[in-house]
C-alpha cells in the first residue's frame, strides 16, 4: 500500500500544482507567446491529429487577439522529420502570418521544450497548449523552469490514443516530479535566439 501511495504522488503533485492553471480558449488571460507542443507526424509531414487540435487553438486564440505569437516546439533530431515546420506550415495555413510564428527545433520532450522556452528564447509567461492528459505535465514543468504559465487542454475523442496518452501520464508524472527538483539540462540547450523578441517587436510597429 505504501508503494502504491508513493507510485501516485507525483500525479498529485501534477493536480494540486496546476488546479488554479487551467483554462479554455474563451477564458485564459491574454498573454503575448502561446507554447504548442509537438505531438507526432503522419505520412507526408502532416500534423497528427492530436497535433492539428493543438494547432487549431492556437490559431483560434491568435484570431481572436488573446496571443500575439505562437513557439511551436518539437522534435527534429533527424532530416526527414520535422515537427516544427510542420507546425508552422498548418498555422499559416490556418490564419497565423508566418511572421508570428517561432520555431524550437530541440523540443524533444516537455521539459526540454519548458526550458529552451525560458533559457534559449526569454519566454517568461506563456499559454501552453496540449491534450487534457498533457497539460498538467507541461504546467508544472514550466513553471519550475521559470516560466509563468496557464494551459489549455484540447478537448479529443476517448479513442486508444487517448486512452493511452492517459496512462502514460501516470509514469512521466514520476520523471516530471525528477525534472522540476533535479532541474536537468536539456539535451541540446544552444545559444539565446531573439526569435520571440522579435516577432514580437513586429507586432507593435
Amino acid at each position: 500500500m505504501a508503494g502504491c501511495v508513493l507510485a501516485l504522488l507525483p500525479s498529485a503533485w501534477l493536480y494540486v500544482s496546476t488546479a488554479d492553471r487551467l483554462r479554455t480558449t474563451a477564458d485564459v488571460p491574454r498573454t503575448e507567446v502561446a507554447v504548442v507542443f509537438g505531438a507526432g507526424l503522419w505520412k507526408q509531414g502532416e500534423p497528427s491529429p492530436y497535433l492539428a487540435h493543438r494547432l487549431d487553438a492556437a490559431a483560434t486564440l491568435y484570431r481572436a487577439g488573446r496571443i500575439e505569437v505562437v513557439l511551436v516546439t518539437g522534435d527534429n533530431s533527424r532530416e526527414d522529420y520535422d515537427e516544427p515546420d510542420a507546425m508552422r506550415a498548418y498555422l499559416t495555413r490556418h490564419g497565423v502570418p508566418d511572421a508570428r510564428i517561432v520555431s524550437d527545433y530541440a523540443g524533444f520532450d516537455t521539459w526540454d521544450s519548458c526550458v529552451r522556452a525560458k533559457k534559449i528564447f526569454g519566454v517568461d509567461r506563456a499559454v501552453l497548449i496540449s491534450q487534457g492528459f498533457h497539460i498538467r505535465r507541461a504546467v508544472a514543468l514550466c513553471e519550475a523552469a521559470g516560466v509563468d504559465s496557464y494551459g489549455v487542454g484540447v478537448a479529443d475523442k476517448h479513442d486508444v490514443t487517448w486512452y493511452y496518452g492517459g496512462t502514460r501520464e501516470v509514469f512521466a508524472a514520476g520523471k516530471a516530479a525528477l525534472d522540476a527538483v533535479f532541474q536537468p539540462d536539456p539535451k541540446f540547450l544552444g545559444r539565446k535566439e531573439p526569435g520571440v523578441a522579435r516577432a514580437l517587436a513586429g507586432t507593435r510597429d
